[in-house]
This record gives structure tokens, sequence and C-alpha cells, in this order.
């Protein structure tokens, strides 16, 4: 299949890559030069972590046209990752109208937007579908597929059997929600990590190490639903009976949040955050995160 991939931030190179690896003919465009000269400078990093998995090349391409009308023309599946902002989305979705084939699938890798809202500016709804990667997209195996109200069965199929084509894990939802699952899941998570560093409970360096080496060890190999049976009902819903009221509840943004966003200190986009980055460490990170991820993952399927 031609694939078209429209947004290279930190998430369509990866993507790319990943599907030009399972055979796929892919074009991959972005309006700044200067994100698809990074792409283009990712793919060796990429195609080591890909090759750390033992994944082989099935012989597809990976190109990056200059226009979105050579991108487009002529794909099966045009992907859509541009930034989380429903104008901006919905601004593309009238640019591609004209250029799709008749029977092109048009999928959303937003992150949380619901998929029936971009559906209403999707140049044919019963063809328009959410297809959520997980960061780093080519070495997370699982993909969330998600339908809006018009997306047609046949649809959410096409995609679903494209993920496995790929020997990747699609988890189709049943239905359509802010967040779906893996980001509802991740929020409330990081809402609590964040009020528990805010109340000055824990250090942010000794609350990573917590979910690392205690929950996140545990649940990478015992998802939540069998950690509960693990635990035990009884004991669940004796602390969950106390603990449950305790928890953050808080619907705004943590202040510890917007202020270092109000200064500039986005993260490692910005060389600090929560922490701070020196640049040989930006250059290193993404590396070393993706090496230990491959050697986590490959652990993990040898026990499956």
């Amino acid at each position: 299949m031609r694939i078209a991939v429209i947004g290279l931030g930190s998430m369509g190179p990866g993507m790319a890559a990943r599907m030009a690896r399972a055979g796929h003919d892919v074009t991959a465009f972005d309006i700044s030069a200067a994100a698809v000269e990074k792409a283009k400078g990712m793919l060796p990093m990429i195609g080591g972590a890909l090759d750390g998995l033992g994944i082989a090349d099935q012989g597809g391409s990976l190109t990056f046209p200059a226009t979105l009308e050579d991108t487009v023309t002529g794909a099966g599946l045009v992907i859509e990752n541009v930034p989380e902002d429903e104008a901006i989305k919905a601004a593309l979705y009238a640019d591609l109208g004209p250029l799709m084939g008749p029977d092109t699938v048009l999928a959303s890798d937003t992150s949380g937007i619901p998929i029936t809202m971009l559906q209403a500016h999707a140049p044919v709804a019963e063809r328009f579908v959410g297809m959520h990667w997980s960061n780093p997209p080519h070495i997370v195996p699982m993909i969330e597929v998600i339908g809006g109200e018009e997306t047609s069965t046949a649809t959410v199929d096409v995609i679903r059997d494209l993920i496995r084509g790929m020997d990747l894990i699609p988890v189709v939802l049943k239905r359509d929600l802010p967040g779906f699952v893996e980001n509802r899941v991740l929020y409330a998570l990081l809402r609590e990590c964040v009020d528990l560093v805010e109340q000055g409970v824990v250090s942010p360096e000794d609350l990573d190490t917590v979910v690392k080496w205690g929950i996140g060890y545990k649940l990478s190999v015992v998802g939540p639903m069998r950690l509960l049976d693990m635990a035990g009902l009884d004991i669940y819903s004796s602390v969950a009976s106390f603990l449950n009221a305790e928890l953050c509840d808080r619907d705004d943004v943590s202040p510890m949040i917007s202020e270092e966003t109000a200064k500039g200190r986005l993260g490692m986009k910005t060389g600090g955050g929560l922490f701070d980055y020196s640049p040989e460490e930006l250059k290193d990170l993404p590396r070393d995160r993706g090496a230990r991820l491959v050697a986590v993952r490959r652990v993990l399927e040898a026990r499956e």
C-alpha cells in the first residue's frame, strides 16, 4: 500500500520508517523544511532500533516529496500527524479533500481529540478513523484504533488489518472518547505524580524511581486488570474504600506545570522543564532510551 504521512514532528518519522520497513511505500511531508531535514537525520537512529528489534526490511520505501499534492496523490491511506489543534487539522483536511482518491482512508494520529469531533471536518466521514500510535512509534507495538460516530466498520477493519500485517498490535476501542484509553490512564497517573511532587511529598527524581522500579516494573509484565486479580479484589476494595477519596481530582493544570510553561521551559525540546538537560544529554537521551525500550521489548516478547 502507498501511505502518506503528513506532519513530521516527534511521531511522524518513526511512524513513516516503521511502515516502510513493513513493505509499504511511504511518502512523508511537512510544511517546515527544517522538520523534514530533522526527520531525515533521525532515520539512521530509527533504523538501528528496528534492527535491534529484529524487524526485517520488507522492501518498502520512504520518500519526502516537496509538495502536499505529490505526497498524497495515489495514497490508499493518509495519516495526519499535525499539531493538536482542531482548526489546524480542519484546514489540512480541507486541503486534502481534492487530492485524495475515491477510496482513500484518512486517519488521524491525534493523541486525544475525539474522532467524532474531527470527523465533522473530514472529506468523507465514513473513511475517517483514529490511528493513535504511542511514542516512540517505531518501538512501541500497540496502536489504538478509534472509529467516530460515522466511521464505517470497513474503515476500522482496514486499519486494524494493516496494523496486524505489520506484526503490530491493534486495540480497537468500542467507543470514541477524549484521550482514548492509553492517554486517559497515563494522564490520571501523571496528575497524581505531579500533585505529589507539588505537595512536597517526594522529589521529582524519587517520584520517577518509585514509578519506574515499582509500578512500571510490574505493569510491564502484569497489566492493571490482572494486577487486580494478583493482589486480590478484596485487598483492592479495602484500600480503595479510603484511598480513592484522597487522590488528586483537580480538573485544571497544576501551577507547577503552568509556571514552567509560561517561562518557556517545555522539557527536552527547550533544554529544560522539570529537569535541566545539557546539549550532550539531549543528543544521547533519545538513542539511550530507545535502546533500553528495545531491550525490554525483546525480553517481554521472548516470554509471550
